[in-house]
């Protein structure tokens, strides 16, 4: 038997799950006055039939107390309907109902059994049919709580059957009996509806849980647990929809985190990322939102101006430079950022979040490791590299773009054993256009595929202007690296019938490291077809003896930024550093933007050979070529000073 206290427990509705609190009493809003409407109606027609063969009190007093508590219920159901309903308030509703549903219940009865001594057949039959169509009509209305329903029907059935089964009268015990069986069928029938409506409410409640707990995983990065890309963009539309006060866009790329990841494999580059997700979290106060965009991409919304957001920005650069534990592995990375205020520097979403980007563009490229506010001047690069975009689509590349040479000088003797081509674009609507400019913008757009086969075409047929043992060196973009890619320079060099061996291929440093398993299948293919590589720009990037070792590389070149360094104790060890490095693995070294006398003497003296900058000659045209080596091509010391070349226009 269940104990008193789970019964009282049951009734009071204690136990009661919220959900169901919450449904019950909607449903009811919607049954329970048309109880009372039931109630009211019916009372008034058994006083109607009634009156003058009862007393007044019993056919108008009685029945006006109870019509009266039924509508006070009846509008205070209706007035509910528009109002929010917490539980408690829903659950206090409920238990008053179960409480008035077994008083007035009882009055109910009570008055029309009182009514049976009064009148004749029609009359009785008149009580009877009222106590079984209103004790079944209250069980229906009060289907969704069962307690009320068995208050009811334990108020009105058991007194009922007891009232008939006295009579003596073999008709009204019938009558009696049978409206108790039917009441009992009834509350089995309400008990069993209400099991399905509350396992269904259980239900939906762990639908919508897991709704919920989708839709979260769906805004979150599995990895990291930080919200994703998707989430980010939505809350960035959703504060430029809404306005009001400024905040600021951040997108933030890690520097060097490819070179680790290929390294080290994914697992320690994946727990790098969650490293980095949780120094983003320790960096931000509640008010920023950091978000994973996707790969070494992060972002971030805070409500502060550009000045504020710039600060934010470079402290969490300068927090993700310091080095990481992972598993005992020390490692280091770097972070550049890109700020975008709203609504300065945009009004929507879009814009904020593209300029935002193109201000990381700027960082990555001017300074590594900083943050850069999105401002007028970006506006105007990019007003400026729009105009550049137009006129490279539209332009004819056949005879607008031009090869220019350089010489690469070997030291020792003095002879330019190699001269690097060049690429310049006059335009017909903008003049001369710088080479970074016009090469970032092709990169960018996806123009540059069109544009490299196009210039390395132009640059082979400039190999048989050469002198015997002179060799062609042609750079790459790092877009360029791509098998397909490849596979079209290969055709273009068999298809010109220059030998292989008189080419070096120039690949950045940065552009292996972009996709290192491209960046060594591309080498491996072009080393099978002769041609010599050489890894520019070397230093710039994340310089590593185990990259030298596994990249079939012939050649690096050391950036420019190293020579201007030279003169220091500093610059020089970093230099014999770099030497010694290349030396290892026997590696020549070519030492690029050798501007001065004094920069070559030094140079000269840690025991480097070949070098290339002005001091040996600037980039000329491809048809003045031929004049500058049958001027200079026989020097066998190395000059005192630049020799005098032909003029060119500047570009």
């Amino acid at each position: 038997m269940m104990p008193i206290s789970k019964v009282v427990g049951w009734l009071c509705l204690r136990h009661a799950a919220a959900e169901v609190i919450l449904e019950q009493h909607k449903e009811l809003q919607r049954q329970v006055p048309l109880l009372y409407a039931l109630l009211c109606v019916n009372a008034a027609a058994v006083a109607y039939t009634h009156h003058g063969l009862a007393p007044d009190w019993m056919t108008v007093g009685v029945p006006l107390v109870l019509v009266t508590v039924s509508v006070w219920r009846l509008v205070d159901w209706v007035l509910r309907r528009n109002r929010p309903t917490g539980v408690a308030s829903a659950r206090a509703q409920l238990q008053l109902t179960i409480l008035l549903a077994a008083v007035l219940s009882a009055g109910y009865c009570a008055w029309s059994l009182g009514l049976n001594s009064y009148g004749g057949a029609y009359e009785h039959a008149h009580v009877a049919v009222f106590i079984a169509v209103t004790v079944i009509g209250c069980i229906f209305c009060l289907l969704h709580l069962p307690q009320a329903a068995l208050a009811v029907t334990l108020v009105v059935s058991v007194p009922s059957l007891a009232f008939y089964l006295s009579s003596g009268n073999s008709v009204l015990v019938a009558i009696g009996m049978n409206m108790f069986l039917v009441t009992c069928v009834m509350i089995q029938v309400v008990f069993n509806s209400f099991r399905s409506f509350a396992e269904l409410i259980a239900s939906r409640g762990e639908t919508e849980r897991l709704g919920r707990e989708n839709l979260r995983l769906a805004h979150t990065d599995v990895l990291v647990g930080l919200p994703n890309r998707r989430h980010f963009l939505a809350e960035l539309a959703s504060r430029v929809e809404h306005g009001g006060d400024g905040f600021c866009v951040i997108v933030l790329d890690l520097d060097r985190f490819k070179p680790i990841n290929d390294t080290h494999g994914h697992l320690v580059g994946d727990r790098l990322l969650e490293k980095v997700g949780d120094r983003l979290r320790d960096c931000v106060d509640g008010t920023v939102l950091v978000a994973r965009l996707g790969g070494d991409e992060f972002g971030m919304l805070a409500e502060d101006d550009g000045k504020g957001a710039l600060a934010l920005a470079q402290r969490v650069c300068d927090v993700l430079s310091l080095p990481f534990d992972i598993d005992g592995l020390s490692v280091s990375i770097g972070a550049s950022c890109g700020v975008a205020e709203f609504p300065g520097a945009g009004a929507t979403a879009h814009q904020l979040f593209d300029h935002a980007d193109y201000a990381l563009y700027r960082s990555k490229l001017a300074a590594r490791g900083t943050a850069t506010l999105y401002s007028i001047d970006h506006e105007t690069e990019i007003q400026s590299d729009r105009a550049v975009e137009a006129a490279l689509r539209t332009a004819d590349l056949e005879s607008e773009m031009e090869i220019h040479l350089q010489p690469i000088v070997d030291g020792r003797t003095g002879r330019a054993f190699a001269v690097e081509a060049l690429a310049r674009w006059r335009s017909p609507t903008l003049g001369n256009v710088r080479p970074d400019i016009f090469i970032c913008v092709a990169e960018r757009t996806g123009l540059i595929q069109k544009l490299t086969p196009l210039l390395l075409a132009k640059a082979l047929k400039l190999v048989e202007r050469l002198p015997a043992g002179v060799k062609l060196s042609f750079n790459l973009s790092a877009h360029d690296v791509t098998p397909a890619m490849m596979l079209i320079l290969v055709s273009l060099v068999r298809k010109s019938g220059v030998d292989a061996s008189r080419l070096i291929i120039e690949l950045t440093e940065t552009a292996v490291l972009a996709d290192f398993e491209a960046a060594r299948q591309s080498i491996d293919l072009l080393r099978a077809l002769g041609v010599e590589i050489a890894l520019d720009d070397f230093g710039t990037g994340y310089s590593s003896l185990s990259y030298l070792n596994r990249l079939a590389v012939n050649k690096v070149k050391i950036d420019r930024s190293f020579v201007g360094e030279c003169g220091t104790v500093q610059g020089r060890n970093l230099l014999c550093s770099i030497l010694a490095l290349c030396s290892s693995v026997d590696l020549s070294c070519i030492v690029e933007g050798v501007e001065e006398a004094d920069q070559l003497h030094i140079l000269h003296g840690l025991g480097f050979r070949h070098f290339q900058g002005y001091y040996f000659g600037r980039p000329i045209p491809a048809d003045d070529i031929v004049s500058w080596f049958a001027e200079h091509g026989a020097h066998s010391e190395i000059p005192a000073r630049a020799p005098a070349l032909p003029s060119v226009a500047s570009a």
